[in-house]
Formats: structure tokens, sequence, C-alpha cells
């Protein structure tokens, strides 16, 4: 059966995490040691122990979730001998993607989102964005939603159908809110994250990725990786540096990317990474596909055993 691999972004990560795979499989904690080496920085600690709130700060949530997802990955390769037709990543899991598909080490990854995270962060002061996720209502209404409010605010990732999050300015984010619940959404509630990603407020951090991304060694990738921008790979370097500097201040489209994969002839997709949104996300936008995630122990002994079979 053709194999996908998607790897998810920020929100999947907490406290104790991998942590019951350690002893098990070797190899995870070999990665989470060489994140540390890499950083010079107890990440690993961090992702074990915590506190919650430092390991939810971006500039440490993004190479803690990179980290998770390239062991995982990793541990997967070992145990089942996955040879992918295609990978994506959900946000920062793209970059997750790129380290798997060989296009960036796994070191110059880790510095490069740890900027990113750190980028985003500065990019608006505290408490001056928000992100919401809006359920209940298809695209073109969410875009009008959004055009209908003063301010900053537009759709940052198409999750799943029925299911997008907006970003921007806090006051427009919540009177999107508003219009979005009077325009019959089910539901549309802020969500607890820490920059309004995804929108144009992240512009001072796309300038300093694009900075980041020009001077570090990127390369051809082994396998397709789908780029959220636009779900479709590419050949040449310049252009995926590109397509990461545009995701950062553009939409996530996940519903395309899963889309894609299942076109070029993928129909089990395993989630690499800590929890199963995404794999709920895969459930949601074709039922046809088979979706596993492989967080835990048990979860990733499942998936290896279903890989073989």
């Amino acid at each position: 059966m053709s194999l996908g691999l998607i790897f998810p972004g920020q929100g999947s990560q907490k406290v104790g995490m991998l942590a019951d795979m350690l002893e098990a499989l070797p190899i995870v904690r070999d990665t989470l040691n060489e994140a540390d080496d890499a950083l010079g920085f107890g990440l690993s600690n961090l992702i074990l122990e915590g506190p919650e709130n430092v390991l939810g700060r971006t500039e440490h949530t993004q190479p803690a979730m990179l980290a998770a997802g390239v062991a995982i990955a990793r541990a997967l390769s070992s145990a089942a001998d996955v040879q992918p037709d295609c990978v994506a990543g959900h946000s920062l899991g793209e970059y997750t993607a790129l380290v798997f598909a060989e296009a960036i080490s796994f070191d110059d990854a880790l510095r490069l989102v740890r900027l990113r995270g750190q980028a985003m962060q500065n990019a608006v002061a505290e408490g001056e964005g928000l992100m919401a996720a809006i359920l209940g209502l298809d695209d073109a209404s969410i875009a009008s939603v959004c055009e209908s409010v003063p301010g900053i605010v537009q759709p940052a990732n198409y999750n799943a159908p029925g299911q997008v999050v907006i970003s921007g300015e806090r006051e427009a984010v919540e009177l999107a809110i508003e219009a979005a619940k009077a325009q019959g959404a089910r539901r549309a509630m802020p969500l607890s994250v820490s920059v309004p990603a995804h929108s144009s407020l992240m512009a001072p951090a796309a300038e300093l990725l694009a900075e980041a991304l020009a001077a570090a060694t990127l390369r051809a990738a082994k396998m397709p990786v789908l780029h959220n921008v636009d779900a479709c790979s590419c050949a040449h370097v310049a252009e995926q540096s590109r397509k990461l500097v545009r995701q950062v201040v553009e939409p996530v489209r996940f519903v395309d990317c899963v889309r894609a994969m299942k076109a070029k002839g993928v129909a089990r997709m395993v989630e690499c990474g800590p929890g199963g949104v995404l794999t709920g996300l895969v459930r949601r936008i074709d039922k046809g596909l088979e979706a596993l995630s492989c967080g835990t122990l048990d979860a990733f002994e499942k998936a290896v055993q279903a890989i073989g079979s």
C-alpha cells in the first residue's frame, strides 16, 4: 500500500511527550540528545519535564516538535523499513518533512525553526494578535467574513472541510468570530496561541527567515515534499526556500496537501509526532484514506504492525 508521512506543527506538544518511547526505542533518545547538542541547551529536558509554559513558547515549541517528529520518523523507518511515496507537514511540520526527505540537515533545521519561532514571537507585541477556529462554514464564507470586518484578519489554516483557522489583529479576529456566528458557524472560538501565525502580521518574521534560509544549506529533496502554500513539490532549492518564506504569511492548505497525496497514489498516511491531530483531520478530509498516528509507544507499535502487514 502506498504510504505518505505527515508531520504536525504547534499545538500537539505536551510535557512528557516521547517519554514512553525512550527505553524501548533508543533512536528516540539519541535524536533528542542530538537536538541538545545542535542547540546548545537541554531541549530534551524541556520536552520531558517542562514547565508547560516554557515549552509552549513558540521559540521552544518549534524545535521541540521538529525533534519529536524526526525521532518518531527515524524510529519508524528503522522498525518498518518505511519508504514513503511523499511527505508533508502542517506549518512547522513542513520543516520536519524536509529533514526526513534529506533536503536539510536535522541540525540546520533545528536552528532555523528556533529562529523562526523567535522571529514570529517578536513580530507582534504580546496580546495584539489572535487566532480563532471557525467550524461549520465553507471556505468562501470564511473568506467573506474576514473581508467584512475592519483590520487585519485572514484564513490561516485550511485544516478540513468546515474547519478553518483565522489569524490577525486581536480586535479584527474578535469581530470576525461574531460575524462567523451570525453567518451560521457551528462554533467560533479563540485559540490559546502566542502568535497570529500565517497572517500578514508575520511579514517581519518572513524577512528574517528569508535571510536565514539564504545562509542555510538546502538540497533537492529525495522524495516529493508537498508544501503548505500550494500543495505542490518543487525540484529547485531556491523555490523550496521561497515557499518556506511565503508559508509564514500565507495559509496552510492542509486539505489540498492531503488530496494531492491521494492523487499521487497514497492510500495510507502515518502521522509522525505527538498526538493525533493530523490523523483526525485526514479522516475528516477523506474517509477512504487510512490514517495512523504513532505518537505513543502503543500507537507506534500498532503502526509498525500495520505497515508490515
